[in-house]
């Protein structure tokens, strides 16, 4: 595996799984349980610098590459997916989303913040506009320098830990798509709220929540981009995200899989371990090649991305085989761990709970099948 890597990713990868060990793995239980985030430890991810790596230094940030992003999101995930999902929403969505589309003014403004001090959220999904991700009702007003923003969004994920939040919403509806428009709204902003918090089969400690807005006042000057051009900033910040959500999805099933390893070598059946069946051994091996084959993907897409280069379908193919192998190899944990992998005693239960959203969220999978085949067919 290490010559998948630089030198410095690797000194990067490791110390991260380090921490995801050492301070992560003692607390996941209890924040499964209790489904909430232990605040302690997201102040310890931008003590890490965890929160801002790609934001340059200026800001605060590491400077880094979107490919060691996807290196922290996987080494996290590997131990919590509701933790891995937190630092990518941060890095490949809105940390993303400013350096691409914020003017110096709001960069120098907000960056620092992201980089030492602010969680982040990307607020697109709404009641009525999941995958059909336009249908949006949230209203935008112009009022003198300020826009007044009326609605509801759904689902939205670090919406209780954030202080900041990538808004989408529509400023004309009968312009369609060409009337969206994203902001940057503040917690704190009049008119603002978080509403019900999900109560989740999986990555439970992650807040998924409604946002209320009421007559919420937003400055004309937190407009993201363009007025109407709303669409771009979302259509191109999530190509980039999906490749974020393929490294949750590849470290959640690296923790699977390891916590596998470990089980069958010291599992003992009819007078010797079961590792030592050939049958167990084919459903490790096929576990393994379905990894390897998932993480060469979210890496190639992630390569691409740094590059410069096209990636839309390399990061549609990333997230749609990521999640199916998320999936597959967190079952097939469960079923080598036998009764103890129905328990919550061991920790392939949660792997498994944990693996299922990546197949809804950014993007469904039948949603990305269709980029698939529209990207293909030109």
């Amino acid at each position: 595996m290490e010559h998948f890597y630089s030198e410095d990713e690797l000194a990067f990868k490791g110390a991260i799984r380090e921490f995801a060990e050492a301070q992560i793995k003692p607390l996941v239980t209890k924040m499964d349980h209790e489904a909430q985030m232990d605040p302690n430890l997201i102040k310890q991810f931008f003590e890490m610098g965890l929160m801002g790596i790609e934001s340059p230094e200026k800001y605060g940030g590491a400077g880094s590459s979107f490919f060691n992003a996807c290196l922290a999101v996987e080494e996290v995930s590997r131990v919590d997916g509701s933790c891995g999902v937190l630092v990518d929403v941060q890095n490949t969505l809105v940390t993303n989303a400013l350096l691409k589309w914020a003017n110096e003014a709001q960069k120098e403004k907000y960056l620092p913040k992201m980089a030492r001090e602010w969680v982040g959220a990307y607020c697109l999904s709404e009641s009525g506009s999941g995958s059909d991700a336009f249908a949006l009702q949230l209203k935008a007003e112009k009022k003198g320098d300020k826009y007044i923003l009326n609605g509801h969004k759904l689902w939205i994920t670090n919406a209780k830990e954030a202080s900041l939040y990538i808004v989408f919403a529509t400023v004309d509806k009968s312009l369609g798509y060409k009337g969206i428009t994203a902001f940057l709204v503040e917690k704190t902003f009049k008119g603002f709220s978080v509403g019900k918090k999900e109560d989740k089969m999986g990555i439970r400690a992650s807040s998924t929540c409604e946002l209320v807005f009421e007559n919420c006042e937003v400055p004309a000057e937190n407009v993201l981009g363009e007025v109407g051009k709303g669409y771009k900033v979302a259509i191109e910040t999530l190509n980039e995200g999906r490749i974020g959500i393929g490294a949750q999805m590849i470290g959640v099933a690296q923790g699977a899989f390891d916590a596998t390893l470990s089980y069958i070598q010291g599992r003992n059946q009819f007078g010797k371990t079961i590792s030592q069946f050939q049958g167990v051994q084919f459903q490790l091996s096929e576990m393994a090649i379905s990894l390897e084959s998932a993480r060469l993907m979210v890496y190639h897409a992630a390569r691409l991305k740094d590059a410069g280069k096209p990636f839309v379908l390399e990061a549609a193919m990333a997230k749609y085989h990521s999640s199916k192998v998320a999936e597959k190899v967190a079952s097939m944990a469960v079923d080598l761990f036998g009764g103890n992998g129905f328990t919550k005693e061991y920790p392939v239960e949660k792997f498994y709970r944990d693996a299922k959203i990546g197949q809804i969220y950014e993007g469904t999978s039948n949603m990305q099948l269709q980029t698939i085949a529209k990207t293909l067919l030109g």
